[in-house]
């Protein structure tokens, strides 16, 4: 008997991280369903005071709506001298006039914060939500120091100001590759699918 299919739904617009969410359950036969190919107005409003809560709510509403089981993952900047800000609201920190003006906003905010004391990390959450109410999260994290002013032309968001010093380079620095073995969101995709090959024994 022909296996059936599974499919996923990935509570998410953004084409980036619907093609991490491919190659991440392609090996687990899972094909993935980007939510705008089902529901184009999928846009609920994030009210929860965490990532968790945001990825979970993010992935449970669009679970309710489909009858799928969903994807999604809430992700920033928490900065130690910020008491956690930017955190959940790093998307939309210099209310939502994009990735220059975020980082720019946060050399401002950290002015005269000196380098032992610039202390950061990115998180990732990743929750699976399933239309009976299971639910299911992953977190990642990675490490690292906000300098006082950009370096290096790659990746996005805050990735110019984020240095990890096991690297001696911004993530802005990092290639592709290396980016992908260390990031936060790749390893909150290593728990996910961890939990995924448990549910599904494969």
């Amino acid at each position: 008997m022909e296996k059936k299919r599974m499919e996923f739904v990935v509570a998410s617009g953004n084409r980036g991280k619907i093609e991490d969410f491919k190659v991440l359950l392609a090996p687990l036969g899972i094909e993935v369903v980007p939510i705008k190919t089902i529901l184009p107005d999928f846009d609920p409003e994030e009210t929860g005071q965490s990532f968790t809560e945001n990825a979970i709510l993010k992935a449970k509403v669009a679970a309710m709506q489909t009858g799928l089981p969903c994807l999604a993952d809430d992700s920033g900047l928490e900065v130690d001298a910020l008491n956690g800000a930017p955190g959940i609201y790093s998307a939309r920190y210099a209310e939502g006039l994009g990735d220059a003006a975020n980082n720019r906003k946060l050399i401002r905010e950290l002015h005269g914060i000196p380098a032992g004391k610039r202390t950061a990390r990115f998180q990732s959450v990743v929750a699976l939500v399933y239309p009976d109410g299971r639910s299911y999260t992953a977190n990642g994290t990675v490490e690292g120091v906000i300098l006082h002013a950009p370096k290096g032309a790659g990746g996005f968001g805050y990735d110019p100001l984020f240095f990890i010093s096991e690297r001696n380079k911004t993530m802005a620095e990092l290639t592709i590759e290396e980016k992908n073995t260390i990031s936060h969101r790749k390893k909150a995709f290593e728990g996910i699918e961890k939990i995924i090959r448990e549910l599904y024994a494969l």
